[in-house]
């Protein structure tokens, strides 16, 4: 308890104002017995094994009922935004790939989308390269939901659930690796297409994942669907309907999970989704239940665009993944060589021993970057978590005057004190799981 130092001018300051400051016991007793309630104020994070990332989380509490709570953020900036207008268009990739880093390939896809946009060159871009662009943002789908999923049944004691989504995840990021080079922060959709074909074998490899996932998808549901205790610790927790939802700016798993129907990849089609056949998973719940019972169900319908993206990817092998403009395409006709890293030595043999001219585009077009002409946009996916928005301002220069993202756990973090004011502590961690929070997206 302390003056109210958040009283504006001319407010009426509050009776008691309480910090989430520590201090000596013997204070703390003192003042609590001279104030004569049972507020307890406790800070849950920023390092808090159960807040998703560095989230800081003040809760004001009467006994074990959560009568306030105030989100944190910021423990994460790291100025994406800002730097990337000191990068050109195609740098910008390797940023955008780091905020959201458990779905990094989402992040790269609503900046492509939306430089290419920009260029007026949407329709340009080979099929092959939105096959696997397609493809890459399932797998990754499936990932994101298998971390939520995890690392949500292991903050409520369901351990098992963490170790075998972890299991499903590592497939899921070989098979990246494999196509990339990385396991995460892969910078692989690029503006016009992608970075490079799949490898030799790749296909081989996409079906031993698939496989897999079939096999062990199952065991979630035998887990979790029908487990009184699970069910117990998430039915009518973390409660939010339709209505408030939509006051709130909700989106993905949680807006779906008040039965409300709501999929970009339906509603406003990239990439080609609107010739891919699948479902919009909704469960009428309202609560944090529901937005597992529907990241389950994605699961599947993720699952089931993959092996349509296999048998095109079987039927236009040979096929271009970057747009044909070589003034865009970046860096230009880039061939993985056979250690699975950098140019091909025929294309290194060209640039270098064949053509002054490819070695000066090349120079270039890596150094300088290409102009996007003046004008602004704002393109946005559907991501794990939600609407995932990117607004990009251009002056016409190599560079971009100013990016901003709509990153969804932003804005679902405003909702945590109508979730959970009124409900107990140990749901607090409940809900904020419902959520899937990745404050790599929210600081950015």
């Amino acid at each position: 308890m302390s003056q109210d130092v958040f009283a504006g001018p001319g407010e009426k300051p509050a009776d008691r104002v309480y910090f989430s400051t520590g201090g000596d016991w013997e204070d703390i007793v003192s003042e609590q017995a001279e104030r004569g309630d049972e507020t307890v104020v406790v800070n849950m994070g920023p390092q808090h094994p159960s807040t998703h990332g560095v989230l800081r989380l003040v809760l004001e509490m009467d006994g074990e009922t959560v009568t306030s709570i105030r989100p944190g953020i910021g423990f994460l900036h790291t100025g994406i935004e800002k730097n990337m207008e000191f990068k050109t268009w195609t740098q910008g990739v390797a940023y955008v790939t780091r905020m959201d880093y458990v779905a990094p390939i989402f992040n790269e896809a609503v900046y492509c989308l939306a430089v290419e946009k920009l260029l007026g060159i949407t329709d340009q871009i080979p099929e092959r390269a939105n096959v696997i662009r397609v493809l890459m943002m399932e797998l990754n789908r499936i990932a994101s939901h298998l971390v939520a999923m995890g690392t949500g049944g292991m903050e409520i004691g369901a351990l098992t659930v963490m170790t075998i989504a972890f299991r499903e995840r590592e497939m899921i990021l070989d098979f990246f690796e494999d196509i990339s080079g990385l396991r995460m922060n892969n910078a692989f959709i690029r503006p016009g297409g992608v970075a490079n074909d799949l490898p030799e074998g790749g296909l081989d490899h996409l079906r031993t994942v698939i496989d897999w996932l079939e096999k062990h998808l199952p065991e979630y549901e035998t887990f979790c669907n029908v487990n009184p205790i699970f069910i117990g610790r998430l039915k009518d927790v973390g409660w939010v309907d339709l209505t408030g939802a939509m006051m709130l700016g909700m989106s993905g798993p949680r807006l779906r999970g008040t039965g409300f129907d709501w999929d970009l990849r339906k509603s406003q089609p990239y990439c080609g989704y609107e010739t891919y056949d699948f479902d919009t998973v909704t469960w009428e719940g309202n609560d944090c239940y529901a937005a597992f019972r529907i990241r389950i169900a994605e699961c599947w319908e993720s699952l089931k665009i993959v092996k349509q993206c296999l048998e095109r990817l079987e039927a236009t092998q040979g096929q271009p993944v970057m747009v044909e403009d070589k003034k865009i395409a970046w860096p230009a006709q880039l061939t993985v060589g056979a250690d699975g890293q950098g140019n091909s030595n025929e294309h290194i043999k060209h640039i270098m021993g064949e053509s002054m001219e490819a070695l000066i585009h090349h120079f270039k077009i890596v150094t300088e970057g290409f102009k996007v002409p003046v004008g602004q946009v704002y393109e946005a996916i559907e991501s794990p978590k939600g609407e995932l928005g990117c607004h990009l301002v251009s002056d016409g220069g190599t560079r971009p005057y100013r990016v901003h993202f709509r990153d969804p756990g932003f804005n679902h973090l405003q909702s945590v004190p109508y979730l959970c004011e009124g409900g107990m502590m140990s749901d607090v961690v409940v809900a904020i799981a419902s959520l899937d929070p990745v404050l790599g997206g929210v600081d950015r």
